[in-house]
């Protein structure tokens, strides 16, 4: 299994290498790697230094509350910071919260070997799904502390298999995994994987840092007013034909916040050409002339947590297609929070849906019921929305259970 892992590897990278002649994506993620090596020989000083690895931006968010409080309570430490995907290094590579960021060099033999003796960690920190084998390897051959954070296992994943025997020698090379539910403890401890903590997801802590310094946005401010607002975050295509079809269903006074996941032109025409409502695009818009628009479309990033502020209901999207997005964000201002259909892999989503904070829809006859019911029911919205508020705070605290035992006492 080492050798077809192996050749796998190279192969994916063959294979990203020929797609980054047509994909932009691909070329990003060639050119981020080409001269890694030298990159961080002369920038990266290893002393003191503690590795953080996340596939992408997701699992960045999920590990930026461990790496501040680490950073607060013991700024002795450097910090770097890999990412495997450009969508994760792209937007985070000026993070100030980390003294180095990198890609990931592919996980072959010799990237590993030649990354751990260049950076020499005091111990690294994996996030969420990261289980790269090579790595794994050099960590625990160099005696060197390795953990996973918010880590999330299911019977589907490969350690669970009858033919996972080899994968699931990985898990024994780290000396501690922190998970975020009951049922990844019964599964690790199913397999006699004894050193994990139920620790729970640290997203819920950032979201609660997030809620606590969110900025004021004027212009959204002025666009609300005193009407009811729905504020949609990181829709797709299939989410925002349904919500443009209830947005010309709707009373006029409902005002709606679009914040799309894709903001490139093509995208934002597409959404406006649909529109038969009044608009105003974000970057377009001034406070003096957008209190008559119905619909606010946010073209721009970076501003959709401080806009649910805003908002009385959320619709969370990418139901419609492989998952939904972040729902903690809208949650933790106190929103009732609408998503598709695509969400029995968010733990959080599921959670939520039971207790009533949150509800899925299949398409236009659920949303219209949904969205009409709680518009017009105020007492309910309220309650959905308390439902939300609560779930987050009672989940919060995942970040201190990690941090006190990353650092027992003696690593000061």
């Amino acid at each position: 299994m080492k050798y077809i892992y192996s050749a796998a590897i190279r192969l994916y990278g063959l294979g990203i290498f020929a797609a980054s002649f047509f994909n932009p994506k691909a070329r990003l993620w060639i050119r981020g790697r080409k001269g890694i090596f030298s990159r961080m020989e002369e920038k990266v000083k290893n002393n003191r230094l503690i590795w953080f690895h996340a596939a992408s931006l997701g699992e960045f968010e999920q590990g930026r509350p461990v790496m501040e409080e680490i950073r607060r309570r013991y700024p002795v430490y450097t910090i770097l910071l890999t990412f495997f995907s450009p969508s994760g290094y792209e937007i985070r590579k000026n993070y100030n919260g980390a003294d180095y960021i990198f890609y990931l060099p592919l996980d072959t033999k010799q990237n590993a070997a030649r990354f751990i003796s260049l950076i020499k960690p005091a111990m690294a920190i994996f996030i969420k799904y990261e289980f790269w084998y090579h790595y794994l390897v050099q960590l625990h051959k160099n005696q060197i502390p390795v953990y996973l954070i918010s880590g999330i296992f299911r019977p589907g994943q490969v350690f669970f298999q009858w033919y996972g025997k080899w994968y699931r020698k990985m898990l024994s090379y780290f000396d501690r995994l922190f998970v975020q539910n009951h049922e990844s403890l019964a599964l690790l401890h199913s397999l006699s994987v004894n050193n994990v903590t139920l620790a729970g997801d640290t997203r819920f802590d950032r979201v609660r840092q997030i809620a606590a310094s969110t900025h004021e946005i004027p212009v959204a401010a002025r666009f609300k007013g005193d009407h009811l607002c729905i504020v949609a975050g990181s829709t797709w295509s299939a989410d925002e034909d349904l919500l443009i079809r209830y947005i010309h269903s709707c009373d006029e006074t409902v005002k709606f916040i679009l914040a799309p996941h894709e903001i490139h032109e093509e995208h934002i025409r597409r959404i406006i050409q649909q529109l038969r409502r009044s608009y105003v695009r974000f970057s377009e818009a001034k406070e003096n002339s957008v209190s008559d628009k119905q619909v606010l479309i946010i073209d721009n990033i970076g501003l959709l947590s401080s806009l649910y502020r805003y908002g009385d209901v959320a619709y969370i999207g990418g139901g419609f297609g492989k998952g939904i997005h972040n729902i903690l964000e809208a949650a933790t201002f106190g929103l009732p929070v609408i998503f598709g259909p695509a969400y029995a892999k968010f733990n959080e989503a599921v959670e939520l849906a039971g207790l009533g904070g949150a509800v899925s829809v299949a398409g236009m006859e659920e949303l219209q019921s949904h969205l009409n019911h709680w518009l017009s029911d105020k007492a309910d919205r309220l309650r959905a929305g308390n439902v939300s508020k609560d779930f987050v705070h009672r989940k919060a605290g995942a970040t201190s259970i990690i941090v006190n035992q990353l650092f027992p006492g003696q690593l000061q």
